[in-house]
């Protein structure tokens, strides 16, 4: 299982492969995550890879995504055009696209939909990534929905108080063809990030949340 450290011992600059369904997840699911990373002492280089990415929801999450990795050390993005709601029945397709992937980066750490999410595309996602990336950190993020499907992560993030009102601030603002959703709203980012904050006891009252199920963590 490779091991991931903020700080890499060659002083090599750590790499972080976010994967998302549709354009959004990535930023709801661990965009506080992402920001407080690249305002680090050892600032990541990203890669953002979204399957369900339709131009111009592809240019909404491009814009989120640069303002929530401002101080990146590198930063890159690729989106493709699977159709929404449909991503178990491109699983042939999906899976090349991830072992492309897997040829190309050896992340530090990858973040993803977690594996018990009830949107068929979120869970498709999960499982081709866990696949594909056997010895990989793998932190899987949640996204709030109908579906009622808030689970028990196992791993937490504080966030700080500015973290927590940048990362609404880019939602509220970058994503112009979601404000017709009546859950995407402050109040729902909001109520999640305070419901994890207060099951890690989070300084600020506020977190995010993710489910791992293996990992390897070096003392020295």
């Amino acid at each position: 299982m490779q091991q991931w450290q903020l700080l890499r011992g060659d002083g090599g600059t750590p790499d972080v492969l976010c994967i998302g369904a549709h354009c959004d997840d990535i930023e709801i699911g661990c965009g506080g995550l992402l920001r407080q990373l690249c305002a680090g002492r050892s600032p990541p280089a990203v890669h953002w890879f979204v399957a369900v990415a339709p131009a111009a929801r592809a240019t909404e999450s491009r814009r989120a995504a640069r303002a929530l990795l401002a101080g990146a050390a590198r930063f890159s993005f690729e989106a493709h055009k699977f159709v929404d709601g449909e991503l178990p029945y491109a699983g042939a397709q999906l899976r090349r696209r991830l072992r492309d992937l897997a040829r190309r980066l050896s992340p530090s750490l990858i973040l993803t939909h977690w594996h018990g999410d009830a949107h068929q595309d979120h869970r498709c996602l999960s499982e081709l990534t866990r696949q594909t990336f056997r010895d990989h950190l793998i932190l899987e993020y949640e996204v709030p929905k109908y579906d009622g499907d808030l689970g028990r992560p196992n791993w937490f993030v504080p966030l700080t108080a500015a973290t927590v009102t940048a990362k609404i601030e880019t939602l509220r603002t970058c994503f112009a063809s979601q404000r017709d959703k009546p859950w995407f709203e402050e109040r729902t980012f909001r109520a999640l990030l305070r419901l994890r904050g207060m099951e890690c006891r989070a300084p600020s009252g506020y977190a995010e949340a993710f489910h791992i199920s293996k990992g390897v963590w070096k003392a020295s």
